[in-house]
Protein backbone atom coordinates (compact mmCIF):
# COMPACT_ATOMS: atom_id res chain seq x y z
CA UNK A 1 0.00 0.00 0.00
CA UNK A 2 2.96 2.47 0.85
CA UNK A 3 4.34 1.70 -2.59
CA UNK A 4 0.96 2.51 -4.15
CA UNK A 5 0.53 6.29 -2.19
CA UNK A 6 3.72 6.71 -3.44
CA UNK A 7 2.57 7.05 -6.72
CA UNK A 8 -0.23 8.38 -6.03
CA UNK A 9 1.57 11.36 -4.84
CA UNK A 10 3.88 11.14 -7.61
CA UNK A 11 0.72 11.47 -10.24
CA UNK A 12 -1.26 14.02 -8.03
CA UNK A 13 1.90 16.46 -7.51
CA UNK A 14 3.00 15.69 -11.16
CA UNK A 15 -0.63 17.48 -12.00
CA UNK A 16 -1.65 20.06 -9.68
CA UNK A 17 2.24 21.82 -9.63
CA UNK A 18 1.77 22.41 -13.53
CA UNK A 19 1.10 25.70 -14.76
CA UNK A 20 -2.18 23.69 -17.53
CA UNK A 21 -3.49 22.12 -14.24
CA UNK A 22 -4.54 26.19 -12.70
CA UNK A 23 -5.13 27.28 -15.98
CA UNK A 24 -7.71 23.67 -17.13
CA UNK A 25 -9.89 25.09 -13.68
CA UNK A 26 -10.82 28.17 -15.00
CA UNK A 27 -11.09 26.99 -18.35
CA UNK A 28 -12.49 24.00 -17.94
CA UNK A 29 -16.32 25.70 -16.77
CA UNK A 30 -15.86 28.32 -19.69
CA UNK A 31 -15.36 25.56 -21.92
CA UNK A 32 -18.93 23.80 -20.75
CA UNK A 33 -20.71 27.17 -20.04
CA UNK A 34 -19.12 29.34 -22.69
CA UNK A 35 -22.43 29.68 -24.35
CA UNK A 36 -24.31 31.03 -21.93
CA UNK A 37 -21.87 33.44 -20.61
CA UNK A 38 -21.80 34.72 -24.38
CA UNK A 39 -25.25 35.15 -23.96
CA UNK A 40 -25.24 37.28 -20.81
CA UNK A 41 -22.33 39.12 -22.27
CA UNK A 42 -24.10 40.14 -25.33
CA UNK A 43 -27.43 40.47 -23.87
CA UNK A 44 -26.98 44.29 -24.23
CA UNK A 45 -25.02 44.38 -27.55
CA UNK A 46 -28.18 44.27 -29.54
CA UNK A 47 -28.24 46.06 -33.57
CA UNK A 48 -30.52 48.81 -33.24
CA UNK A 49 -30.39 49.97 -36.56
CA UNK A 50 -33.40 50.00 -38.19
CA UNK A 51 -35.01 47.41 -40.44
CA UNK A 52 -36.91 48.26 -43.68
CA UNK A 53 -39.68 45.55 -44.03
CA UNK A 54 -41.67 45.51 -47.71
CA UNK A 55 -44.74 44.40 -47.77
CA UNK A 56 -47.03 42.61 -50.77
CA UNK A 57 -51.12 43.01 -49.80
CA UNK A 58 -52.82 40.38 -52.03
CA UNK A 59 -55.61 40.35 -49.38
CA UNK A 60 -55.87 44.38 -49.52
CA UNK A 61 -57.06 44.11 -45.60
CA UNK A 62 -53.89 43.31 -43.79
CA UNK A 63 -51.01 46.29 -44.83
CA UNK A 64 -52.29 48.73 -43.27
CA UNK A 65 -53.01 47.15 -39.85
CA UNK A 66 -49.06 46.40 -40.18
CA UNK A 67 -47.99 49.66 -40.77
CA UNK A 68 -50.13 50.93 -37.31
CA UNK A 69 -48.56 47.69 -35.29
CA UNK A 70 -45.41 48.80 -36.54
CA UNK A 71 -45.65 52.99 -35.34
CA UNK A 72 -47.12 51.85 -31.95
CA UNK A 73 -44.40 49.31 -31.55
CA UNK A 74 -41.85 52.27 -31.99
CA UNK A 75 -43.26 54.44 -30.11
CA UNK A 76 -44.07 52.40 -26.67
CA UNK A 77 -40.81 49.00 -27.28
CA UNK A 78 -38.18 50.60 -29.28
CA UNK A 79 -37.21 53.59 -26.45
CA UNK A 80 -36.24 53.70 -22.84
CA UNK A 81 -38.78 56.20 -21.67
CA UNK A 82 -36.51 57.48 -18.73
CA UNK A 83 -33.20 58.52 -21.03
CA UNK A 84 -34.67 57.86 -24.54
CA UNK A 85 -32.07 55.37 -25.27
CA UNK A 86 -32.73 52.66 -28.30
CA UNK A 87 -33.76 48.92 -27.20
CA UNK A 88 -34.44 47.86 -30.56
CA UNK A 89 -34.57 48.01 -33.87
CA UNK A 90 -37.48 49.80 -35.05
CA UNK A 91 -39.50 48.49 -37.90
CA UNK A 92 -40.15 50.75 -41.16
CA UNK A 93 -43.02 48.75 -43.46
CA UNK A 94 -43.22 50.17 -47.16
CA UNK A 95 -46.22 48.73 -48.75
CA UNK A 96 -45.99 47.03 -52.36
CA UNK A 97 -48.84 46.96 -55.11
CA UNK A 98 -48.86 43.36 -55.65
CA UNK A 99 -47.82 42.37 -59.21
CA UNK A 100 -50.64 40.24 -60.52
CA UNK A 101 -49.24 39.86 -64.13
CA UNK A 102 -45.52 38.81 -62.87
CA UNK A 103 -45.30 37.74 -59.46
CA UNK A 104 -42.18 35.76 -59.48
CA UNK A 105 -40.24 38.69 -61.31
CA UNK A 106 -41.40 40.96 -58.02
CA UNK A 107 -40.14 38.39 -55.92
CA UNK A 108 -36.78 38.48 -57.70
CA UNK A 109 -37.08 42.28 -57.41
CA UNK A 110 -37.56 42.69 -53.92
CA UNK A 111 -34.69 39.72 -53.13
CA UNK A 112 -31.95 41.93 -54.76
CA UNK A 113 -33.13 44.88 -53.02
CA UNK A 114 -32.77 42.36 -49.93
CA UNK A 115 -29.55 41.61 -51.37
CA UNK A 116 -28.24 44.74 -51.98
CA UNK A 117 -29.39 45.91 -47.78
CA UNK A 118 -32.19 48.54 -49.00
CA UNK A 119 -34.64 46.25 -47.74
CA UNK A 120 -33.95 44.10 -44.33
CA UNK A 121 -36.95 41.48 -45.71
CA UNK A 122 -40.27 41.26 -47.66
CA UNK A 123 -43.73 39.37 -46.77
CA UNK A 124 -45.76 38.36 -48.80
CA UNK A 125 -49.63 37.65 -47.87
CA UNK A 126 -51.92 35.50 -49.54
CA UNK A 127 -55.20 36.82 -51.02
CA UNK A 128 -57.29 33.97 -49.13
CA UNK A 129 -55.91 34.76 -45.49
CA UNK A 130 -58.92 35.71 -43.63
CA UNK A 131 -60.70 32.71 -45.04
CA UNK A 132 -58.62 30.31 -45.69
CA UNK A 133 -59.40 27.47 -48.03
CA UNK A 134 -57.90 24.44 -49.72
CA UNK A 135 -55.43 26.65 -51.75
CA UNK A 136 -52.26 26.61 -49.44
CA UNK A 137 -50.31 29.55 -50.97
CA UNK A 138 -53.71 31.85 -51.15
CA UNK A 139 -54.17 31.45 -47.83
CA UNK A 140 -50.55 31.90 -46.00
CA UNK A 141 -48.41 34.73 -45.44
CA UNK A 142 -44.65 34.32 -46.38
CA UNK A 143 -41.44 36.05 -45.11
CA UNK A 144 -38.49 36.07 -47.54
CA UNK A 145 -35.18 37.44 -45.75
CA UNK A 146 -31.67 36.15 -45.60
CA UNK A 147 -32.13 34.27 -42.20
CA UNK A 148 -35.60 33.78 -42.26
CA UNK A 149 -36.21 30.88 -39.70
CA UNK A 150 -34.31 32.98 -36.68
CA UNK A 151 -35.40 36.36 -37.72
CA UNK A 152 -36.80 38.27 -35.31
CA UNK A 153 -38.91 40.12 -37.11
CA UNK A 154 -40.89 37.47 -39.03
CA UNK A 155 -41.67 36.66 -35.09
CA UNK A 156 -43.12 40.04 -33.99
CA UNK A 157 -44.67 40.52 -37.49
CA UNK A 158 -47.17 36.86 -36.79
CA UNK A 159 -48.51 39.20 -33.83
CA UNK A 160 -50.20 42.03 -35.37
CA UNK A 161 -50.71 39.82 -38.23
CA UNK A 162 -52.62 37.36 -36.72
CA UNK A 163 -54.31 39.67 -33.85
CA UNK A 164 -56.21 41.79 -36.74
CA UNK A 165 -57.24 38.70 -38.68
CA UNK A 166 -59.34 37.87 -35.57
CA UNK A 167 -61.07 41.41 -35.15
CA UNK A 168 -61.91 41.33 -38.86
CA UNK A 169 -63.33 37.74 -38.34
CA UNK A 170 -65.26 38.78 -35.26
CA UNK A 171 -67.20 41.95 -37.35
CA UNK A 172 -67.88 39.67 -39.84
CA UNK A 173 -70.03 37.57 -37.09
CA UNK A 174 -71.32 40.97 -35.76
CA UNK A 175 -69.54 40.37 -32.31
CA UNK A 176 -69.13 43.93 -30.48
CA UNK A 177 -65.67 44.85 -30.34
CA UNK A 178 -66.39 46.23 -26.99
CA UNK A 179 -67.37 42.41 -25.46
CA UNK A 180 -64.30 40.83 -26.84
CA UNK A 181 -60.98 42.19 -24.50
CA UNK A 182 -60.78 39.18 -22.91
CA UNK A 183 -61.62 37.14 -25.62
CA UNK A 184 -57.92 36.52 -26.62
CA UNK A 185 -56.51 37.28 -22.80
CA UNK A 186 -53.41 34.36 -22.33
CA UNK A 187 -53.70 33.04 -18.15
CA UNK A 188 -50.36 30.88 -18.19
CA UNK A 189 -50.21 27.91 -15.28
CA UNK A 190 -48.13 29.02 -12.54
CA UNK A 191 -45.85 25.89 -11.42
CA UNK A 192 -46.11 24.81 -7.79
CA UNK A 193 -43.98 21.84 -5.74
CA UNK A 194 -46.41 19.56 -4.18
CA UNK A 195 -48.23 21.11 -0.37
CA UNK A 196 -46.23 19.68 2.55
CA UNK A 197 -46.95 19.30 6.13
CA UNK A 198 -44.72 20.91 8.80
CA UNK A 199 -43.38 17.77 10.90
CA UNK A 200 -43.02 19.96 14.00
CA UNK A 201 -46.14 22.12 14.30
CA UNK A 202 -48.48 19.96 12.41
CA UNK A 203 -49.90 22.69 10.01
CA UNK A 204 -50.12 21.99 5.76
CA UNK A 205 -48.03 24.64 4.08
CA UNK A 206 -48.12 26.88 1.17
CA UNK A 207 -46.94 24.99 -2.27
CA UNK A 208 -43.90 27.02 -3.03
CA UNK A 209 -43.39 28.05 -6.77
CA UNK A 210 -41.32 25.88 -9.32
CA UNK A 211 -37.96 27.88 -9.79
CA UNK A 212 -36.66 27.02 -13.69
CA UNK A 213 -32.96 27.68 -12.04
CA UNK A 214 -33.53 24.89 -9.21
CA UNK A 215 -35.59 22.70 -12.01
CA UNK A 216 -33.03 22.81 -14.80
CA UNK A 217 -29.22 25.19 -13.91
CA UNK A 218 -28.82 23.36 -10.37
CA UNK A 219 -28.90 19.47 -12.00
CA UNK A 220 -27.09 20.48 -15.07
CA UNK A 221 -24.65 22.39 -13.69
CA UNK A 222 -24.09 18.77 -11.48
CA UNK A 223 -23.66 16.82 -14.13
CA UNK A 224 -21.50 19.33 -16.23
CA UNK A 225 -19.07 19.35 -13.03
CA UNK A 226 -18.89 15.79 -12.49
CA UNK A 227 -17.92 15.83 -16.13
CA UNK A 228 -15.50 18.01 -16.01
CA UNK A 229 -13.86 16.12 -13.11
CA UNK A 230 -14.05 12.63 -15.21
CA UNK A 231 -12.26 14.53 -18.14
CA UNK A 232 -10.00 15.54 -15.76
CA UNK A 233 -9.09 12.77 -13.28
CA UNK A 234 -9.73 9.84 -15.56
CA UNK A 235 -9.75 10.25 -19.24
CA UNK A 236 -5.59 11.08 -19.35
CA UNK A 237 -5.13 8.10 -17.83
CA UNK A 238 -5.34 6.40 -21.01
CA UNK A 239 -2.47 8.73 -22.87
CA UNK A 240 -0.24 8.93 -19.76
CA UNK A 241 -0.24 4.92 -19.65
CA UNK A 242 0.23 4.83 -23.09
CA UNK A 243 3.23 7.22 -23.04
CA UNK A 244 4.86 5.43 -20.23
CA UNK A 245 5.07 2.05 -21.92
CA UNK A 246 6.31 3.43 -25.08
CA UNK A 247 9.01 5.31 -23.56
CA UNK A 248 9.59 2.27 -21.57
CA UNK A 249 9.59 4.43 -17.99
CA UNK A 250 6.96 1.35 -17.25
CA UNK A 251 9.45 -0.93 -16.72
CA UNK A 252 11.87 0.96 -14.87
CA UNK A 253 9.16 1.74 -12.66
CA UNK A 254 7.61 -2.29 -12.72
CA UNK A 255 11.33 -2.96 -11.30
CA UNK A 256 10.24 -2.01 -7.75
CA UNK A 257 6.26 -2.32 -7.96
CA UNK A 258 3.82 -4.85 -9.30
CA UNK A 259 1.54 -4.12 -11.90
CA UNK A 260 -1.20 -3.99 -9.79
CA UNK A 261 0.65 -1.45 -7.80
CA UNK A 262 1.38 0.80 -10.36
CA UNK A 263 -2.10 1.13 -11.89
CA UNK A 264 -3.97 1.95 -8.95
CA UNK A 265 -1.30 4.54 -7.84
CA UNK A 266 -2.02 5.64 -10.73
CA UNK A 267 -5.55 5.77 -10.80
CA UNK A 268 -5.40 7.38 -6.78
CA UNK A 269 -3.45 10.00 -8.60
CA UNK A 270 -5.94 10.70 -11.26
CA UNK A 271 -8.97 10.31 -7.89
CA UNK A 272 -6.53 12.96 -5.77
CA UNK A 273 -6.74 15.24 -8.92
CA UNK A 274 -10.62 15.16 -9.09
CA UNK A 275 -11.34 15.47 -5.85
CA UNK A 276 -8.95 18.87 -5.25
CA UNK A 277 -10.70 20.08 -8.01
CA UNK A 278 -14.29 19.17 -6.86
CA UNK A 279 -13.34 20.99 -3.48
CA UNK A 280 -12.21 24.09 -5.90
CA UNK A 281 -15.80 23.84 -7.90
CA UNK A 282 -17.74 23.22 -4.99
CA UNK A 283 -16.17 25.54 -2.23
CA UNK A 284 -16.39 28.64 -4.98
CA UNK A 285 -19.50 27.84 -6.31
CA UNK A 286 -21.14 27.14 -2.82
CA UNK A 287 -19.52 31.02 -1.93
CA UNK A 288 -20.77 32.54 -5.57
CA UNK A 289 -24.47 31.39 -5.01
CA UNK A 290 -24.30 32.92 -1.12
CA UNK A 291 -22.70 36.03 -2.32
CA UNK A 292 -25.60 36.29 -4.74
CA UNK A 293 -28.37 36.27 -2.06
CA UNK A 294 -29.72 32.64 -3.49
CA UNK A 295 -28.47 30.16 -0.60
CA UNK A 296 -31.14 27.95 -1.41
CA UNK A 297 -30.40 27.33 -4.41
CA UNK A 298 -26.92 25.33 -2.96
CA UNK A 299 -28.33 21.55 -2.71
CA UNK A 300 -25.74 20.73 0.43
CA UNK A 301 -28.09 17.32 0.62
CA UNK A 302 -26.64 15.78 -2.74
CA UNK A 303 -23.12 17.09 -1.42
CA UNK A 304 -22.15 13.96 -0.08
CA UNK A 305 -23.58 11.89 -2.98
CA UNK A 306 -21.81 13.78 -4.87
CA UNK A 307 -18.27 13.47 -3.75
CA UNK A 308 -19.07 10.08 -3.27
CA UNK A 309 -20.36 9.00 -6.99
CA UNK A 310 -17.59 11.08 -8.31
CA UNK A 311 -14.89 9.12 -6.33
CA UNK A 312 -16.24 5.62 -7.19
CA UNK A 313 -16.92 7.12 -10.70
CA UNK A 314 -13.33 8.20 -11.37
CA UNK A 315 -11.67 4.75 -9.97
CA UNK A 316 -13.98 2.57 -12.33
CA UNK A 317 -13.58 4.71 -15.18
CA UNK A 318 -9.78 5.45 -14.24
CA UNK A 319 -8.56 1.39 -14.00
CA UNK A 320 -10.30 1.20 -17.32
CA UNK A 321 -8.43 3.71 -18.99
CA UNK A 322 -5.10 2.39 -17.19
CA UNK A 323 -5.88 -1.02 -18.47
CA UNK A 324 -6.53 0.31 -21.79
CA UNK A 325 -3.69 2.49 -21.87
CA UNK A 326 -1.42 -0.45 -21.01
CA UNK A 327 -2.55 -2.15 -24.19
CA UNK A 328 -1.93 0.32 -26.45
CA UNK A 329 1.43 1.09 -28.21
CA UNK A 330 1.42 4.42 -29.31
CA UNK A 331 -0.82 7.69 -29.98
CA UNK A 332 -2.59 6.62 -33.35
CA UNK A 333 -4.02 3.54 -31.00
CA UNK A 334 -4.78 5.48 -28.14
CA UNK A 335 -7.11 7.73 -30.33
CA UNK A 336 -8.37 4.79 -31.63
CA UNK A 337 -9.50 3.88 -27.94
CA UNK A 338 -10.77 6.94 -26.53
CA UNK A 339 -13.63 7.55 -28.30
CA UNK A 340 -15.27 3.66 -27.27
CA UNK A 341 -14.07 4.49 -23.48
CA UNK A 342 -16.09 7.63 -22.93
CA UNK A 343 -19.22 5.95 -24.03
CA UNK A 344 -19.91 5.53 -19.69
CA UNK A 345 -19.42 9.83 -19.68
CA UNK A 346 -21.14 10.92 -23.25
CA UNK A 347 -24.71 7.98 -23.23
CA UNK A 348 -25.72 9.70 -20.09
CA UNK A 349 -25.38 13.34 -21.53
CA UNK A 350 -27.30 12.06 -24.79
CA UNK A 351 -30.30 11.17 -22.11
CA UNK A 352 -30.31 14.04 -20.05
CA UNK A 353 -32.84 16.10 -21.17
CA UNK A 354 -35.50 13.07 -21.51
CA UNK A 355 -34.25 12.50 -17.59
CA UNK A 356 -34.56 16.03 -16.59
CA UNK A 357 -37.91 16.41 -18.15
CA UNK A 358 -39.49 13.09 -16.43
CA UNK A 359 -36.92 11.82 -13.47
CA UNK A 360 -39.32 9.35 -11.98
CA UNK A 361 -40.11 7.32 -15.46
CA UNK A 362 -39.24 3.38 -16.02
CA UNK A 363 -36.50 4.99 -18.81
CA UNK A 364 -34.86 7.30 -16.14
CA UNK A 365 -34.94 4.90 -13.47
CA UNK A 366 -33.82 2.32 -14.96
CA UNK A 367 -30.66 4.44 -17.11
CA UNK A 368 -29.83 5.68 -13.34
CA UNK A 369 -29.34 2.25 -12.13
CA UNK A 370 -27.52 0.72 -14.97
CA UNK A 371 -23.95 0.95 -12.82
CA UNK A 372 -21.49 2.61 -15.83
CA UNK A 373 -24.46 5.17 -16.08
CA UNK A 374 -25.37 5.61 -12.25
CA UNK A 375 -23.14 8.23 -10.88
CA UNK A 376 -24.51 11.01 -13.91
CA UNK A 377 -28.09 10.04 -13.54
CA UNK A 378 -28.74 9.16 -10.49
CA UNK A 379 -27.45 13.29 -9.69
CA UNK A 380 -29.27 14.88 -11.89
CA UNK A 381 -31.77 13.00 -10.48
CA UNK A 382 -31.83 13.31 -7.34
CA UNK A 383 -30.97 17.24 -8.00
CA UNK A 384 -34.48 18.11 -9.41
CA UNK A 385 -36.45 19.69 -6.78
CA UNK A 386 -39.12 16.28 -6.51
CA UNK A 387 -36.02 14.34 -5.84
CA UNK A 388 -35.43 10.08 -5.76
CA UNK A 389 -37.25 7.18 -3.62
CA UNK A 390 -34.84 7.06 -0.59
CA UNK A 391 -33.63 3.47 -1.49
CA UNK A 392 -32.67 4.29 -5.20
CA UNK A 393 -29.39 6.07 -4.65
CA UNK A 394 -28.73 3.63 -2.06
CA UNK A 395 -29.13 0.75 -4.42
CA UNK A 396 -27.15 2.49 -6.90
CA UNK A 397 -24.62 2.66 -4.77
CA UNK A 398 -24.33 -1.16 -4.25
CA UNK A 399 -24.22 -0.98 -8.14
CA UNK A 400 -21.40 1.12 -8.82
CA UNK A 401 -19.45 -0.44 -5.93
CA UNK A 402 -19.68 -3.75 -7.25
CA UNK A 403 -18.73 -2.54 -11.02
CA UNK A 404 -15.39 -0.91 -9.35
CA UNK A 405 -14.50 -3.74 -8.02
CA UNK A 406 -15.30 -5.82 -11.09
CA UNK A 407 -13.36 -3.06 -13.32
CA UNK A 408 -10.22 -2.57 -10.67
CA UNK A 409 -10.03 -6.82 -11.19
CA UNK A 410 -10.96 -6.62 -14.83
CA UNK A 411 -8.16 -3.25 -15.39
CA UNK A 412 -5.73 -5.41 -13.31
CA UNK A 413 -5.35 -8.42 -15.36
CA UNK A 414 -5.46 -6.56 -18.48
CA UNK A 415 -2.81 -3.89 -17.46
CA UNK A 416 -0.50 -6.68 -16.01
CA UNK A 417 0.16 -8.36 -19.34
CA UNK A 418 -0.30 -5.19 -21.15
CA UNK A 419 2.23 -2.77 -19.64
CA UNK A 420 5.11 -4.89 -20.81
CA UNK A 421 4.27 -6.38 -24.41
CA UNK A 422 5.88 -4.39 -26.72
CA UNK A 423 4.56 -4.50 -30.53
CA UNK A 424 1.35 -6.37 -29.72
CA UNK A 425 -1.72 -4.80 -31.71
CA UNK A 426 -4.53 -3.58 -29.97
CA UNK A 427 -7.33 -5.96 -30.58
CA UNK A 428 -10.54 -6.62 -28.47
CA UNK A 429 -10.32 -10.41 -27.91
CA UNK A 430 -6.56 -9.65 -26.70
CA UNK A 431 -8.19 -8.10 -24.00
CA UNK A 432 -10.88 -10.42 -23.43
CA UNK A 433 -8.17 -13.08 -23.40
CA UNK A 434 -6.07 -10.74 -21.06
CA UNK A 435 -8.70 -10.53 -19.05
CA UNK A 436 -9.73 -14.22 -17.81
CA UNK A 437 -5.80 -15.48 -18.41
CA UNK A 438 -4.49 -12.55 -16.73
Amino acid sequence: MRKVLKIAKREYLAAVKTKGFIIGLFVAPLLMSGGALVMLLTADNIDTTDRKLAIIDHSGILAEALVLAAEERSASEVYRRKDGKKLKPAYLIEVIEPDISNPQAQRLALSERVRNGELHAFIEIGSAVLHPGENEEADQAFFYGQNAALDDSRRWIEGPLNQHLRDMRLVEIGVDESLTEDLFDWVSVQGLGLVSVDPDTGTIGEAERSNEIEAVFVPMAIIALMFILVMMGAVPLLNSVMEEKSQRIAEVILGSVKPFEFMMGKVLGGVAVSMTGSAVYVSVGIIAVNRGGSPEFVPYEILPWFFLYTFLSIVMLGAAYAALGSACNDVKEAQTVTMPAMMPVMIPLFVMVPVLKDPMSSFATWMSLFPPFTPLLMLLRMSTPGGVPWWQPWVGLVGIILTVVLSVWVGGRIFRVGILLQGQPLRLSNLFRWAVRG
